[in-house]
């Protein structure tokens, strides 16, 4: 079995089998994400390393931040790092470790990369980052610099503040659609908790101690100009992605789709809904 990133709580077990990752190359539909992002829980893991210099450096640096057990190609690991210059020796070592079934990233070498490392903001616990699927690390980092620049030094004690009031939140709003629609609307721009906006400690406690019970249901129409989720109005982003359900004829393409929450309700309709039971309902159509 390949175990990775756990936290100790999903069969994790000291006798890891390592087995060949096969990659299936006879896909019916071209993916909608070239990657799908994660966050790793590598406290106390090896992650296997190779490679000298400057750039393995830096890549031992950021793997000690996360905790990771940092070690050589003999080590048995989940994952791995080859950061050599030498092309012919960098396909060689991403080669024996995939044969082992280990997943690779090879530094400045998308084309091998079984995951890449993307530009991080850190504001413990909240992690923002940034890839480009091996694209371009300078990009990735210009976006971090003028990202970073936009989110407040709070932010972390904000999410902290939320997850100590996670009792009160459930004791308040027992149904979890309305709790998630309650906070969605205190962190909303201009919102209660807007997390752009820097926060004082006491705030998450005041917002609760006067937050309604009561969270407005409606419906908004949108008509669509374009298929390209890239034309998209920011207007229309937005309500996307705060959408509790997304209501659609059959023409409305998944790529648009794609850019709602994951958890909104989805409805293929041909009209526009009279009313909606989940909260913010938004109708797409051509």
């Amino acid at each position: 079995m390949v175990s990775i990133g756990d936290g100790g709580r999903c069969g994790r077990t000291n006798n890891t089998t390592f087995l060949p990752l096969p990659r299936t190359t006879n896909l019916r539909h071209k993916p909608e994400m070239h990657s799908l992002p994660l966050f790793m829980n590598l406290m106390g893991r090896n992650v296997i390393l190779i490679g000298q210099g400057e750039m393995a450096e830096a890549k031992r640096r950021l793997l000690q931040r996360a905790g990771a057990v940092v070690t050589d190609e003999r080590g048995l690991a989940s994952l791995a790092i080859v950061a050599v210059e030498d092309d012919a020796e960098a396909e060689a070592a991403v080669a024996r470790l995939q044969a082992r079934g280990i997943l690779v990233n090879a530094t400045d070498r998308p084309a091998l990369c079984d995951f890449t490392l993307p530009a991080i903001i850190d504001r413990d616990p909240v992690l923002i980052a940034i890839g480009t699927g091996g694209a371009s690390a300078g990009l990735a980092a210009a976006l971090r610099q003028r990202i970073e620049a936009l989110i407040p030094a709070s932010l972390g004690k904000l999410a902290q503040a939320l997850h100590t009031a996670r009792p009160a939140l459930q004791a308040r709003y027992p149904d979890p659609r309305t709790r998630r629609q309650a906070i969605g609307a205190a962190l909303a721009a201009h919102g209660a908790l807007d997390p752009l906006v820097e926060q004082r400690p006491e705030a998450v406690a005041e917002w609760l101690g006067g937050a309604t019970t009561e969270v407005e249901t409606r419906v908004v129409s949108i008509r669509l100009t374009s298929p390209d989720p890239d034309d998209l109005t920011l207007r229309t982003a937005r309500l996307l992605a705060q959408a509790d359900c997304v209501c659609h004829t059959v023409d409305v393409p998944p790529a648009i789709l794609g850019r709602a929450r994951a958890d909104a309700v989805r409805h293929p309709c041909t009209a526009l809904p009279v009313s909606c039971d989940h909260g913010l309902c938004v109708f797409l159509s051509f």
